[in-house]
């Protein structure tokens, strides 16, 4: 590292990212904004006779908190419920939400969350080189855990973006100044195999949906995967 004038960067999902420096710190923190409308969230659902369903939503939020020096650290992601729209569609978008929350829930009140509460790199990546990477999350939807409180696997993708190659003024942040943008990291990651019914989402659970059941089995599929694309911004320092 000395001398080499680069900083060396390592970073993490779901909203993780871990950082290094030439000097590096103990406790760093980053944010994705919900509001910057560049991070989303993609959840598609395939069934084989059936439809291939698509819920997005760009108002993903995650804090960051990271060891520089250890090359670890902690995150925590959410998306609200009424930020996800299937198939651009208000009718569909609306039985979502009637699934998620099984009509016992104020949507507004609803949230997807993800925690990562510890995850460990093996190397620090350096600038404009994509680095894959594991770790496992825990989900929380409108409250609710997996039925066997479990963790879903993760795999991600981190690209540390310096300066010159991001303009970092093109995304709207907190305490911006132009003459120093904040280090920035792209993420993009990769839950497959995710089980709704294994959340209780779906209508079986749900009030007024319970003759539906068998009708929509076989359209509607269960299973499915989750793409999320996130960039994470250190605040500037003031």
């Amino acid at each position: 590292m000395k001398g080499s004038g680069a900083a060396r960067v390592a970073a993490l999902l779901a909203s993780f990212v871990l950082l290094r420096s030439p000097t590096a710190r103990a406790d760093t923190k980053f944010a994705v904004d919900p509001e910057a409308g560049n991070n989303t969230f993609t959840a598609v659902f395939d069934a084989a006779i059936g439809e291939r369903i698509t819920a997005v939503s760009s108002a993903v939020a995650c804090t960051l908190a990271v060891d520089e020096a250890k090359l670890e650290g902690k995150a925590s992601c959410s998306v609200p419920l009424t930020s996800i729209r299937v198939d651009n569609d208000d009718v569909k978008s609306e039985h979502f939400r009637q699934w998620a929350t099984n009509k016992t829930v104020d949507p507004r009140k609803c949230v997807f969350t993800l925690e990562l509460p510890a995850v460990k790199l093996a190397q620090p990546v350096e600038p404009m080189k994509p680095v894959e990477f594991e770790t496992e999350g825990t989900f929380t939807i409108c409250g609710r855990r997996r039925d066997d409180r479990g963790a879903e696997k993760i795999r991600a993708t981190i690209l540390y973006l310096p300066s010159e190659k991001y303009d970092a003024a093109a995304t709207p942040r907190p305490g911006r100044r132009a003459h120093k943008p904040p280090r920035t990291i792209r993420i993009r990651a990769r839950i497959e195999g995710f089980d709704r019914e294994r959340y209780r989402i779906g209508p079986r659970w749900t009030a007024g949906w319970l003759a539906r059941v068998q009708q929509l089995a076989p359209v509607v599929a269960t299973a499915g995967t989750i793409d999320v694309s996130l960039f994470a911004m250190e605040p500037e320092a003031q």
